[in-house]
């Protein structure tokens, strides 16, 4: 509990216990409670305990008119509960005790309120709780602790077991698993040991890491998401917008209605020629401005899209604003890039075809002759081999462009290539009916079959286009620069309705735009692809995806909803935290505008006095913020 709420609790305790003295004292006094002396001492008690409980709203609201934001809820307090008073003192009461317990229980409601959006705040900062503290850097034999701020490119750190990584950059030294949830929201620890990548946020779980930084703090992945979830509530949506343009209006249209409601019926009783009413006409108008307060409404839907891009990030999937939330909901077309997206981007021999000697020895001829070429392919053939290359068992590589490789292995001539290099030495070789890249072999000018090298599909691609369809997406699209035949053979397997294949990325906005064509005002287009390749039809979709920008400056430049690691379920997964912040919005909006209409009709009809009015009031404020918490958590 902070200083502030602790504070205010006081002041609640405080104004409750004189309230409760104050009316059980005549109860002992007797004859002695009904004399001035008595009734000026209990007035001056209850101004007392009365300004105790709400002399900051008092101020807030004197402030407020000097500032010219005159019609807020404490302006619509501070005239109600001064009023009830003038009223008890204009019947000559000393009964304060509606002004005292309105402004009391309104102060209730406000420290309830408070204490849940810290809470939830709190709650967010929690889940993104990956800024490091320090760096670890060794001087003179001992581990020296620095600002992350102060570390340059380049400088060698020491992140110890249970510390957070805290700049990007590549392991020198030393084994250990990695803990990502807080970047991606994968609870599975990643291995990670020298040379590899690492990004800061990461909690190093195990061994002791030597990290040669690569980025500095200003450009590291944690500045970036960082600042990408701070500035996610600059980005309103549609719904915030109308709520803040809504409580402009609606609150001095209710304040000249209650003016109207205090002032009116009397005036026409005086024309009639009857007495007027005036303390009955004058409450019931200071019970409507209770009533009227738009709390509920201003508090709880901002919060509402607060909380859901707090939820969807600890699930690792950062969204942009709550602009980008609210179009995520209403998405029903997905558009997917094919490598990296849907398939691994990693290409691995898939099958060895036709082959005259043992795959092992197929594979090793190939990765012999490849060893000296940086293709992917030949990434892949010496990935497949899976055993150190003696290059001294090769001599006479010739690479041919286009057509592929020739070397002599241990003096026997391979020749590694397409069907045009097959052709060009003469050779009659197997056609292959697999979905892939071609890559044959030939041994001493003799045919010794081929080997298929694919893109791998991912495990969980299949349960995302199933997921995404559960969740009402129409129409799955996948657009990629790849064959046909591979295209088809990916999209069959994992049940794409539409596939488009041998595009140029200009291609690709080109259909993007078609599709959008298709889509009614209502539904909107996503575009799912690396970020990187695929930045001009990400930014002309709806609203553009990158997946497993971890990392990734341009990625998270891009997109308007970042995917943290490469598991495409959480496409279906963000669209579903959308909807579901989305349901709790409308429910807010609803519940808070029958209540506030059906109390505000109420109490101007004289049915409702300043109890409901609270309820109306703060009542409905602490339902609705408790109600938007539940964005947070997700299942």
């Amino acid at each position: 509990m902070t200083d502030e709420h602790k504070s205010t609790l006081t002041k609640i305790i405080v104004s409750f216990a004189m309230l409760v003295v104050l009316n059980i004292i005549p109860v002992f006094l007797g004859q002695v409670a009904e004399s001035t002396a008595w009734k000026i001492t209990s007035a001056v008690l209850y101004l007392v305990c009365y300004l105790i409980i709400g002399f900051d709203i008092l101020k807030e609201a004197v402030e407020g008119i000097m500032h010219g934001e005159v019609f807020d809820e404490n302006f619509l307090m501070a005239v109600a509960t001064i009023g009830a008073i003038a009223l008890a003192v204009y019947s000559k009461s000393t009964d304060f005790n509606e002004a005292v317990a309105v402004m009391l229980f309104y102060q209730v409601g406000e420290f309830f309120q408070s204490y849940a959006v810290g809470k939830s705040r709190r709650n967010i900062t929690e889940l993104m709780d990956i800024r490091p503290d320090y760096a670890n850097i060794e001087r003179d034999g001992k581990l020296e602790r620095v600002s992350p701020e102060s570390v340059k490119c380049g400088t060698t750190i020491i992140v110890q077991s249970g510390e957070k990584i805290p700049l990007d950059g590549i392991i020198v030294e030393g084994n250990s698993t990695l803990n990502t949830s807080a970047l991606t929201g994968e609870s599975v620890p990643r291995e990670a040991k020298a040379g590899d990548e690492v990004t800061s946020g990461c909690i190093n779980l195990t061994g002791v890491l030597k990290i040669k930084t690569t980025k500095e703090f200003g450009e590291s992945t944690v500045s970036k998401i960082l600042k990408l979830v701070e500035e996610s509530g600059e980005r309103k949506a549609k719904s915030e917008n109308f709520i803040t343009k809504f409580a402009a209006v609606y609150t001095p249209a209710v304040c000249i209605a209650a003016f109207a409601l205090g002032v009116l019926p009397p005036m026409i009783q005086i024309i009639l020629g009857n007495s007027p009413s005036w303390s009955v006409w004058i409450y019931r108008a200071l019970t409507f401005l209770v009533i009227s307060c738009p709390c509920a409404l201003v508090i709880s839907i901002p919060l509402s899209f607060f909380a859901g891009i707090g939820g969807a990030s600890r699930e690792g999937i950062l969204i942009k604003g709550s602009n980008y939330l609210e179009t995520l909901s209403k998405v029903r077309t997905v558009v997917f890039d094919k490598t990296g997206t849907l398939t691994k981007g990693v290409f691995e021999v898939t099958g060895i075809h036709h082959n005259e000697i043992e795959n092992e020895k197929i594979i090793e001829y190939a990765a012999l002759a490849e060893c000296a070429s940086s293709h992917p392919i030949s990434k892949s053939l010496l990935l497949a081999h899976g055993k150190e290359i003696d290059r001294s068992r090769v001599t006479d590589i010739q690479e041919l462009a286009g057509l592929g490789l020739t070397a002599n292995v241990d003096g026997i001539k391979v020749a590694v290539g397409n069907s045009k290099l097959m052709n060009k030495l003469g050779l009659s070789y197997a056609e292959c009916h697999s979905a892939g890249t071609i890559v044959h072999v030939a041994l001493d000018n003799k045919y010794a079959g081929h080997i298929v090298i694919s893109d791998v599909v991912k495990n969980e691609s299949e349960r995302a286009v199933s997921l995404l369809k559960k969740y009402g997406v129409k129409k799955t699209v996948m657009l990629t620069g790849d064959s046909d035949k591979v295209a088809q053979k990916v999209g069959a397997q994992l049940k794409i309705d539409e596939i488009h294949s041998e595009l140029l990325p200009s291609d690709k906005v080109g259909w993007v735009e078609k599709l959008l064509e298709q889509n009614s005002a209502k539904e909107k287009l996503a575009f799912v692809g690396d970020g990187i390749n695929d930045a001009p039809v990400l930014g002309r979709a709806d609203i553009g995806i990158a997946m497993g920008a971890l990392g990734s400056d341009a990625a998270i430049e891009a997109a308007d909803v970042v995917l943290m690691d490469d598991n495409p379920v959480k496409i279906a997964r963000g669209i579903k935290i959308s909807r579901k912040c989305l349901g709790i919005v409308y429910q807010n909006i609803a519940f808070a505008l029958v209540v506030k209409f059906s109390c505000l009709a109420l109490g101007a009809s004289g049915f409702a006095n300043m109890w409901l009015a609270i309820f109306a009031d703060v009542g409905v404020t602490v339902i609705s913020v408790l109600n938007a918490m539940r964005a947070l958590r997700t299942k």
